[in-house]
């Protein structure tokens, strides 16, 4: 998007992305930090976001499907990517074609690979053990049918096993306890062959629950983009995403003066109202109307009435008329309005927020400090 076009700027710090990366793999040291790198890199452009990663020291990679994994590939060459997924039936050799790593989250896709890796040489993939998600990967009945039978595992190396898990932003909750323990459990029951297997669990909130949880690999996603990884803490993580959008008109009005559709909003006195050019079809969700706040110079003011397609209006009363002219900009996501913080005013988390952020901003990248 040209930049004179836009009516809002998306500012991705890629240095602030490498920074956290970093942090987290320090934290989790001596195991190894791999990244999780889907939904276009949480929404942020995965042809940026996973070479510099890349440049940060991170040598191993998590995508849902393996069209992104075919995407990462062709930017880096020598990465290791694996497939969330699992192995999507008919798609075998585009996985082998383009070395792309699935993790193994049943029985039937055990043994699709394994038929494959029988003809084809041994080929490397993950295998996942459901802990308490009951979302994707293997529940005991299925684990005890593996360990009994070492053989469905012909012609599959397995790097790591895996599990992942669903409460690990609640630092006190009892199921971070109880995955943990069951992973231990579920492991004695793999084939012997599997004994001494590395062992991934911990994503960004995970890595924050200690040492007992990070085992031989971590695989943060929202931490590295910014997002708060604990809900009862101070976010250690550094902002990577800035959203601005330009000011279209600004009007003075009286008293009950109806703002939005459905006039869910009358102002209370004579007040200033300003139009911004972002709306739902930006991903600036609909139930951040009179929700909301951004920000001119880091005073915060509200959004009022409801969020258009394209435009929202916010209260611009007590910010100095030079400083909200049309043509001026109006911080909507970091600097004084946190990425966590309109989340939660969205009633959803950040992932949500970032992955859905529109195609219409003109994004700037600032690159790492030499």
């Amino acid at each position: 998007m040209d930049r004179t076009l836009a009516g809002a700027y998306l500012t991705i710090d890629l240095g602030a992305l490498q920074d956290n990366y970093r942090q987290l793999r320090d934290r989790a040291a001596p195991a190894d930090c791999a990244a999780s790198v889907k939904a276009n890199g949480y929404g942020l452009g995965i042809e940026r976001v996973g070479p510099a990663l890349a440049a940060a020291g991170c040598s191993r990679f998590f995508v849902a499907l393996p069209a992104e994994g075919i995407t990462l590939r062709r930017l880096l060459p020598e990465a290791k990517i694996n497939i969330l997924a699992g192995v999507l039936p008919g798609t075998e050799a585009v996985y082998a074609e383009h070395r792309l790593d699935p993790v193994l989250n049943s029985l039937d896709d055990i043994r699709r690979w394994s038929a494959y890796a029988k003809i084809h040489g041994p080929l490397p993939a993950l295998l996942h053990l459901d802990t308490g998600m009951t979302r994707l990967g293997m529940l005991e009945p299925d684990i005890r049918t593996l360990g009994a039978d070492p053989s469905r595992l012909d012609g599959i190396e397995i790097e790591y096993v895996m599990s992942h898990l669903s409460c690990a932003d609640e630092p006190d909750h009892p199921l971070n306890r109880e995955q943990l323990e069951k992973l231990h459990r579920f492991r004695a029951l793999l084939p012997g062959t599997l004994a001494k297997t590395p062992v991934s669990l911990a994503n960004s909130a995970g890595i924050f629950l200690g040492p007992d949880y990070h085992f031989d690999m971590v695989r943060p996603g929202i931490a590295l983009f910014g997002g708060n990884p604990s809900a009862r803490a101070p976010n250690p993580m550094k902002e990577v995403v800035r959203l601005r959008a330009r000011i279209l008109q600004v009007q003075d009005v009286d008293s009950q003066f109806p703002v939005g559709y459905g006039a869910t909003y009358r102002t209370e006195g004579m007040s200033r109202i300003a139009t911004v050019s972002v709306g739902y079809a930006d991903g600036y969700f609909r139930a951040l109307g009179n929700k909301a706040e951004c920000a001119i110079n880091d005073i915060k003011i509200p959004v009022i009435g409801r969020v258009s397609m394209d435009i929202i209006t916010i209260d611009v009363s007590k910010i100095s008329r030079a400083d909200c002219r049309p043509g001026d900009f109006v911080d909507l996501i970091g600097g004084a309005v946190p990425l966590d913080e309109i989340a939660a005013r969205a009633g959803t988390i950040p992932y949500e927020i970032l992955t859905a952020l529109g195609h219409r901003y003109h994004r700037d990248y600032l690159e790492p400090a030499v």
